[in-house]
């Protein structure tokens, strides 16, 4: 029974390793649409980037946000840029119209998640032609901020409907989109039997104190990550001056995009 119990608590905490072992950033503050967590790009690549990102929010409402972080530790991109975009509320409320543009150096890959809002006018096909044709030849070539400010302009240009796109290429959602939200009950359904089992185990043999202390800590830590603006991880401040940004809206985000790498 012990060995049971062993296995069963390190596959749990396995679990809750690799889902929240990575925090997502805060918030940043003051709030900015570019966010350099790696110093990747200079002050005045970044504000560069921040005017034009602003003056297109104000004049369209949408909202492009770039992250660029040292690393994805272990966590799928496209989870991790729909989760980012979800938790800072990128786009407005009612529109849902943000975009998230997340590259992270250490792994070497891009990915732009797309808000529910703007998925008729940028689906997951130019989404991708985007990273593999635009960002990601930049790229390779180390010219980081080109990639960026000429996927943005390529972004910007599609959400405002300069670039029609094709029937063709407007693709329905996939069953297997948003997997992160199964998973997350698959680990809750886990946490409570996991914690009735071991509750009627301590009770057997006259437990005395903490038996299911472990499970319900984690449970809290998972509910506290799942919500939005939760914390998140400690980054560092190298976003840089400049810009003149009014906030995120609350947008949210169900899946939609593509990414590459190089």
């Amino acid at each position: 029974m012990n060995k049971l119990k062993l296995f069963l608590s390190s596959l749990f905490l396995l679990l809750a390793t690799i889902l929240f072992g990575q925090d997502i950033p805060k918030v940043p503050n003051p709030m900015r649409l570019v966010n350099d967590y790696t110093q990747t790009l200079t002050i005045e690549q970044k504000d560069q980037l921040e005017r034009k990102l602003v003056a297109y929010n104000d004049s369209t409402s949408n909202q492009i946000a770039v992250v660029i972080i040292p690393s994805l530790n272990g966590y799928e991109i496209a989870d991790y840029a729909t989760r980012l975009g979800h938790e800072w509320g990128v786009g407005q409320k009612d529109k849902r119209n943000g975009v998230v543009l997340l590259v992270s150096i250490g792994d070497r890959k891009v990915f732009i998640a797309v808000g529910y809002g703007l998925e008729g006018a940028l689906p997951d096909a130019y989404a991708k032609r985007i990273t593999s044709t635009i960002i990601k030849p930049e790229f390779k070539a180390g010219n980081y901020f080109k990639g960026i400010d000429d996927g943005t302009d390529a972004i910007m240009k599609f959400a405002s409907g300069e670039y029609k796109v094709d029937k063709d290429d407007v693709v329905s959602k996939k069953k297997g989109k948003g997997s992160g939200s199964w998973v997350f009950f698959v680990v809750l359904g886990f946490i409570i039997i996991f914690s009735l089992f071991r509750k009627r185990s301590y009770q057997q043999i006259g437990n005395r104190g903490s038996g299911s202390s472990l499970p319900f800590w984690l449970l809290m830590s998972m509910m506290g990550n799942s919500g939005r603006n939760s914390g998140g991880g400690d980054w560092g401040d190298f976003s840089g001056g400049g810009g003149d940004f009014g906030g995120f809206g609350g947008g949210d985000f169900g899946g939609g995009g593509a990414g590459d790498s190089w």
